[in-house]
């Protein structure tokens, strides 16, 4: 290993006009965010909230993240970063936890290098930094380059601090590589050269850096020009990076710790880690937790030694109970020496001060998810402390769209698109059969095809819900048809034509459920056919019957949400496999997120679901792998019927 150092939606003319008064506005505070050494945090918070005390002329900018669109959004929409309310927040008793929407202006807690500095107050105490140093941080951009503050946005943040005499380094906490096509495409690698070019001076892989393979992860160490670091990843025991860096900036030593969480081992395929005859030969320090707490330690305290004045810790791990004993709350808690985490993986943006082993505060930020979110940890000249917060966009449009940022990034991010134009074009399989979404024969009114997936079993829907139940082994595949949007046609299949069925890039997990919440979900599924409906399941693994003279008899509250099912049923004769469903008996579902976890198109009937696997892989790349190592690239006469293969028999 070597070692190195150191279908897009257009902005409505008419909006113009509108938002003129609140760009100034937005301006106004981007430049004040933008300011670097002498920006004061509070005063942002107090420019926002002006700002939002007059609707009617913010609603249009700063604004409530916009809904996804046609019954297949992620479940929260693409500029959403606030974790969830009942999800893990890490607070124990007498924690204080900053404002997620905005940087928070509030220094950090008594943090380990402000306890040194106490103690050393006197005659030794240490020298105070020779100027402002910020610590500027991504984390999850998931090939999102031109979503929110986007490469351009974060470059502009960098070069006005540095204008501004600070000094600055730049660092990423993961899944940088796996998220929308230009990743998909390209296995990751156009990015790499793009982050080049940005600047970054640490990186840490996340879990979904592994996606393609752990050869092809070495391939971007490889092309980096900034260093990979973590303290757990192993090959036959032995660390595979370096597991810390000391960066100078400022006249002090800045110590940066990596960690990749250990659910990675279990979350990728286990060829992924093993070698050619099926040993595993890597490792993520996976365990009881103490395994990682004590690799985290070791570095941190070696760091230490080389007489570091600060210690941060770089982690894709999250802040999910559910992910205990991996989760930031029990590393902080079972660790001492580090002043500052931050963290991804959760895709959250929340601050937290969580105590650490010894009792003294440790701040945590992370960063949210596709550029909505900038993480800082600005360390004052004046005194030494830190000061560690987020700056959140959570637009519609990108930064530099909607405020016409241009600089040496854009460029780059033209020339990578360019490419990925040309990448969606290459041929990686062949198709003996066209599969559809609209009916072959049915005509509108005006002509136009008849649209079925949304009430009817088609070839494509068959397709697509096998590739998510044999990928992930589950019981049974289900996709909405709302998410399934073009055809692919008779002939050569581009990746632009996989990527055109599935332009969303939804997550796809496996959950275990009871029959009996299947048998709700299919009557909820059904509650509209014949008419169309975006949350009508395309399956694999089981059939079932639908009597459209039945009346449905779901019930639904104020939110569209299934609240229940009186009466008939018009579901009937659900057959798993080829034994019949069994309303007390446990069962495994595949499919997106949206549906399974997040009540997508009102389904509740999947609520405490136990989770089997969090992450399924992404819809379109699940397909691609499905059609070429599955099917051996060529989709064959068993698709041939546009009406699908009989799964779904609905009789009027």
């Amino acid at each position: 290993m070597k070692q190195k150092t150191g279908k897009t939606r257009k902005t409505r003319k008419t909006r113009k006009a509108r938002i003129s008064t609140v760009v100034c506005a937005v301006i106004l505070l981007m430049a004040t965010v933008l300011s670097g050494c002498n920006a004061d945090p509070q005063q942002i918070a107090q420019l926002v909230g002006a700002m939002a005390e007059n609707p009617q002329k913010t609603q249009e900018i700063v604004q409530e993240p916009a809904a996804a669109e046609n019954d297949n959004a992620t479940g929260k929409s693409e500029g959403e970063a606030t974790a969830e309310n009942d999800s893990a927040t890490g607070k124990s008793e007498g924690e204080a936890a900053a404002e997620n929407d905005s940087a928070t202006g509030k220094e950090d807690g008594k943090t380990a290098a402000a306890e040194k500095s106490e103690d050393n107050a006197n005659d030794d105490a240490p020298a105070l930094p020779e100027k402002d140093i910020y610590i500027i941080c991504t984390s999850d951009v998931h090939c999102g380059i031109d979503r929110g503050f986007g490469y351009v946005g974060l470059v502009q943040v960098v070069e006005n601090l540095r204008a501004q005499g600070c000094d600055v380094i730049l660092v990423d906490n993961g899944d940088h590589v796996q998220g929308e096509p230009i990743g998909t495409v390209t296995k990751g690698e156009a990015i790499i050269p793009i982050m080049n070019a940005v600047g970054y001076d640490i990186a840490i892989p996340g879990n979904h850096e592994f996606d393609y393979g752990i050869d092809e992860f070495l391939k971007y160490d490889e092309l980096a020009e900034f260093p990979y670091i973590s303290c757990n990843i192993t090959k036959d025991g032995k660390p595979v990076f370096e597991p810390y860096l000391i960066k100078e900036a400022g006249g002090k030593k800045i110590a940066f710790v990596g960690v990749t969480t250990p659910k990675t081992f279990t979350s990728n395929a286990p060829k992924t880690f093993q070698d050619e005859n099926g040993k595993y030969i890597y490792g993520f320090k996976q365990g009881d937790g103490s395994q990682l707490y004590s690799a985290v330690q070791d570095a941190v305290d070696a760091a230490t030694a080389e007489d570091a004045d600060y210690v941060y810790l770089m982690t894709h791990i999250g802040n999910e109970k559910a992910q205990s004993p991996y989760n930031c709350m029990d590393l902080i808690k079972n660790t001492s020496g580090i002043d500052v985490v931050l963290d991804g993986h959760s895709h959250d943006n929340e601050k937290m001060v969580i105590k650490n082993k010894e009792g003294m505060d440790v701040t945590r930020i992370a960063c949210g998810y596709k550029f909505n979110t900038i993480g800082y940890s600005h360390i004052k000249a004046k005194d030494g402390t830190t000061d560690t917060g987020v700056w959140v966009w959570e637009n519609q449009e990108s930064v530099p769209e909607l405020l016409n940022i241009s600089n040496g990034i854009t460029e780059v991010l033209e020339d990578a698109q360019k490419r990925i134009a040309e990448e969606t074009k290459r041929v990686v399989a062949e198709s003996d059969v066209s599969l559809m979404i609209d009916d072959p024969v049915q005509k509108d009114e005006l002509g136009y095809p008849l649209r079925i997936v949304r009430h009817r079993e088609t070839n494509l829907g068959d397709l697509c819900a096998d590739a998510v139940r044999i990928r992930s082994g589950a019981d049974i595949g289900i996709v909405n048809g709302g998410g399934v949007r073009e055809d692919i046609d008779k002939g050569d299949i581009t990746y632009g034509d996989i990527m055109n069925v599935h332009p969303y890039g939804n997550k796809n997990v496996v959950i275990e459920v009871t029959g009996q919440q299947i048998e709700d979900a299919l009557e909820w599924s059904c509650r509209s056919t014949p008419n169309d409906e975006g949350g009508f399941l395309q399956v694999s693994g089981m059939t079932f019957k639908v009597d459209t003279s039945v009346k449905s008899g779901c019930i639904r509250d104020e939110n569209n949400m299934m609240k229940g099912i009186s009466g008939e049923r018009r579901v009937y004769d659900i057959m798993i496999g080829d034994k019949p469903l069994d309303p007390k008996a446990k069962y495994t579902i595949a499919g997106n997120e949206f549906i399974l976890l997040k009540n997508g198109s009102g389904y509740t009937a999947f609520d405490n679901a136990t989770i089997v696997d969090e992450d399924a892989g992404l819809d379109n790349e699940v397909l691609i792998d499905y059609i070429v190592e599955d099917l051996g690239g060529t989709i064959g006469s068993e698709y041939s019927d546009p009406y699908g293969q009989g799964r779904i028999l609905i009789e009027d």
